[in-house]
């Protein structure tokens, strides 16, 4: 496996020691994308970008193909893999921030993200991705799934001041950091733009979002969304079941070898523009409470925090919420706590 190792090629980045330990309660810098004009203004901030100019390290997820995997992990199943996690990917609107966000980060004298600017309405965006898609008529579960609904009607927003509420709809669910969407009133003012691949897709938004759990130190958010769009839901139906099938092959293929490659791989909205692909190395890893944090060196940007981060061979079962948090410095990033 040694010698399969040394033909793969990784950005080589100026990090002091592959295996540096780093403290559990340290925080660096979020990435989030802030914008004062609104969704008219995210492009420029890439070209002002200063975490990576030029982008070089970001792949657009319609021109991302087998060739742009390291030579060693050219494989079929992982690619097939890395394109149904971007189908699922979303980009994270928000509008409003919580009065109730703490002044600093769980055990540590670090500034928490946006306390005290629930004054301020300006639009911040980040990443997040489906999870569970299942479809309910009437309050029942349908096509094999197996959760419950607290409805017996949709309760999408059309709907709710609708005297024909749909008795079909989809309910999913979408993981993120907590510090992108802190409670249920940011919540309220969350909009997931869905399939946004090139800057020319179809605008396809979900605006009615719920928390289901919110764990700060863990930097995890939990939501629930819904929509009784026909179409959008056996859409995202089929995703999810093409994303766990090839999922365990991925698995599978690549469980016992994960310490051997250490790939990571992140799809997120960087400024909150279209849909991108970046890969790396993850570096560092810590366990606490059965629950890991990754440091890694795969390119994020403002726009990055709450995408999935995918450490190749661990995700003992499709569900995982590893999520993107932030950066310590130039090329090394990290991610919240999650079940891998």
């Amino acid at each position: 496996m040694g010698s399969k190792l040394s033909t793969c090629h990784y950005r080589k980045l100026d990090i002091t020691s592959e295996n540096k330990r780093f403290d559990i309660n340290m925080q660096g810098y979020h990435d989030t994308q802030e914008s004062e004009g609104g969704e008219a203004d995210l492009h420029t901030y890439i070209v002002g970008c200063r975490k990576n100019p030029g982008h070089k390290q970001f792949i657009p997820v319609d021109t991302f193909t087998l060739k742009h995997l390291p030579q060693c992990l050219q494989d079929n199943d992982l690619y097939e893999f890395i394109k149904s996690m971007a189908d699922l990917t979303v980009r994270v609107g928000v509008t409003m921030s919580s009065t109730q966000r703490p002044k600093f980060w769980p055990k540590t004298t670090h500034l928490y993200p946006f306390y005290r600017m629930s004054d301020r309405i300006n639009l911040r965006t980040g990443s997040g991705r489906v999870w569970y898609v299942n479809k309910f008529q009437d309050g029942v579960v349908q096509d094999g799934g197996y959760r419950c609904s607290d409805y017996k009607k949709c309760w999408c927003r059309k709907c709710e001041v609708s005297d024909l509420k749909s008795n079909v709809w989809w309910e999913f669910d979408i993981y993120t950091a907590a510090h992108v969407i802190f409670d249920d009133l940011e919540a309220i003012h969350t909009t997931l733009r869905l399939f946004y691949d090139t800057e020319d897709s179809p605008v396809v938004t979900v605006d009615k979002v719920s928390v289901v759990n919110v764990n700060i130190e863990y930097d995890c958010c939990w939501l629930k969304c819904v929509t009784c769009d026909t179409i959008l839901g056996k859409k995202l139906k089929e995703m999810w079941i093409h994303f766990k099938n090839v999922w365990e092959n991925v698995w599978k293929k690549y469980k016992d070898k994960r310490s051997n490659y250490k790939f990571n791989v992140i799809v997120s909205h960087p400024h909150g523009c279209s849909k991108q692909v970046s890969v790396g190395q993850w570096r560092d890893r810590q366990e606490v409470g059965g629950r890991c944090k990754f440091t890694y060196t795969t390119c994020t940007c403002p726009g990055s925090s709450g995408a999935h981060v995918h450490c190749l061979g661990y995700d003992d079962w499709a569900w995982s919420d590893l999520v993107h948090s932030g950066s310590f410095e130039p090329g090394l990033n990290y991610s919240g706590f999650g079940v891998v």
